[in-house]
């Protein structure tokens, strides 16, 4: 059977974006459906780009100008003029990526998508309906926040990450529900702008599979801004009230109460699948929205496959696009080899945090023998430089074989400077190479050699330094 196209792809996300781009350099006539009028997808629009730019927003018009300059002295920004600068970013992105997909000569469909049948998906767009067939079908869809129960989101007093940056003025209080990523970073942010953040959270700790000693360091900071932590408790009720001002009030299962005057839920985000029709194609997602795949993305049906956030952990955008690309090559025959664990995770909250490898917990758990290296940005002349005198950077040594194992730090440009360790950690480096290699000087990779001689001092190995 002749079909229209080698691939169709639903989405144009990172993992669509480069699925696309890839089938396309092997020669494949390539379709990308997005329902939104502009690609890039959630990523680009309500998710990462517009959460991370409005953190540098947040930064550089809210911190002083230099290091030793009283934050007095800094006029507080309206939300106008943080959104205009994501807004700005937004549309840069968004032609840069529609370029490129137009350079690769990925034919674009705009409108909502849903299979027919498991090779025809129909796309609707303002009541006028086109099908279109491809022999393979990758589904990058993405996902949503979810929603708080009982209650809908309003964008102004109830309000997902979706809806957050929506808002016309500064809360002057918000509750943040959830201490996951998304919910640590909004907290954080707002914080740093004056709001009075209360952060709940059902678990006893926020972001539990980052390391413990990164997240007591985390949770002490944010609270110098004064952000309140209600930890080991969940929400009975959501209620909107509108007198004497409209506001939120939140009941919580041991019984307390909270007030603000608006509330960002944040509990984890659900497959955006509803709608698309899977059983159609003979799928089914499960209670979250996801679409279960194998090692190569592929679906329960054998030309179908998934890629980005729709299949679930670990939904990074650096990650989803990599799906992507390896899905691409898998559906076409071409050898490739998978992607391995030694990703680096990023978390965008003020101060940002970046980690690699594996933990002390994790390490401690599967009773593998580690020893730590530490440094601090107020011993290192860049932090100095920076005014960064709290950032916190370890890694995590075998104790036999001097293998690196784990790489985690907090601190200004903790996202950056984490790639050094996850180089090394995927060539197999260890002790020897940091203790044996110049870094430059002024600069925070100087964290990898203290780090390297503290741990070496520890070990027994050295009495220098």
């Amino acid at each position: 059977m002749a079909y229209e196209f080698d691939l169709i792809v639903i989405g144009s996300g990172p993992a669509g974006q480069r699925a696309a781009v890839q089938a396309s350099k092997l020669g494949k006539r390539v379709a990308v459906c997005e329902r939104r009028k502009m690609v890039g997808g959630v990523c680009l629009h309500t998710g990462t780009m517009p959460s991370k730019t409005f953190r540098e927003a947040v930064l550089s018009l809210v911190r002083p100008p230099h290091a030793y300059a009283e934050p007095s002295e800094v006029p507080r920004p309206t939300m106008e003029t943080l959104t205009h600068r994501v807004a700005e970013v937004v549309e840069r992105e968004t032609t840069i990526v529609a370029k490129q997909l137009a350079r690769n000569n990925v034919h674009l469909l705009d409108g909502d998508s849903t299979f027919i049948d498991p090779h025809t998906i129909a796309v609707s767009d303002a009541g006028t309906i086109h099908s279109v067939s491809g022999e393979h079908i990758l589904i990058a869809c993405g996902s949503r926040p979810s929603d708080p129960p009982e209650i809908k989101p309003d964008g102004q007093t109830i309000l997902t990450s979706d809806f957050i940056l929506s808002r016309a003025t500064l809360p002057k209080s918000l509750v943040v529900v959830g201490g996951g990523v998304i919910g640590i970073e909004y907290a954080s942010m707002f914080a740093e702008l004056g709001v009075e953040v209360t952060l709940l959270d059902r678990h006893e700790r926020p972001i539990e599979f980052v390391d413990r000693e990164i997240v007591d360091e985390l949770i002490h900071q944010m609270r110098q801004k004064r952000v309140v932590f209600r930890l080991g408790d969940g929400v009975a009720k959501i209620t909107v009230v509108d007198a004497p001002t409209k506001h939120v009030e939140i009941e919580l299962n041991s019984g307390k109460r909270l007030s603000a005057e608006c509330v960002l839920y944040s509990v984890g985000r659900i497959g955006a699948t509803a709608g698309l029709g899977l059983e159609n194609a003979g799928l089914q997602a499960d209670d979250r929205g996801r679409i279960a795949v194998d090692a190569n993305y592929r679906t329960a049906v054998e030309h179908i496959y998934a890629a980005g956030d729709v299949i679930g952990f670990p939904s990074l955008a650096s990650t989803s696009s990599e799906q992507g690309r390896l899905a691409a090559l898998a559906m076409f025959g071409v050898a490739s080899k998978p992607m391995g664990a030694g990703f680096p995770y990023g978390i965008y909250a003020i101060p940002e945090i970046s980690m690699v490898g594996a933990t002390e917990e994790e390490l401690s758990k599967a009773k593998i023998p580690y020893e730590i290296g530490v440094a601090r940005y107020s011993e290192i002349a860049r932090g100095q430089i920076l005014g960064d005198h709290s950032g916190f950077f370890k890694m995590l040594f075998h104790r036999e074989t001097r293998k690196l194992l784990g790489v985690h730090c907090i601190g200004t440009q903790a996202t950056e400077l984490v790639h050094i360790g996850q180089a090394a950690l995927i060539l197999g480096g260890g002790l020897e190479y940091f203790l044996e290699t110049v870094f430059n000087y002024p600069t925070l990779a100087e964290c990898y050699k203290v780090a390297a001689y503290n741990a070496a001092n520890r070990l027994g190995l050295t009495t220098e330094q």
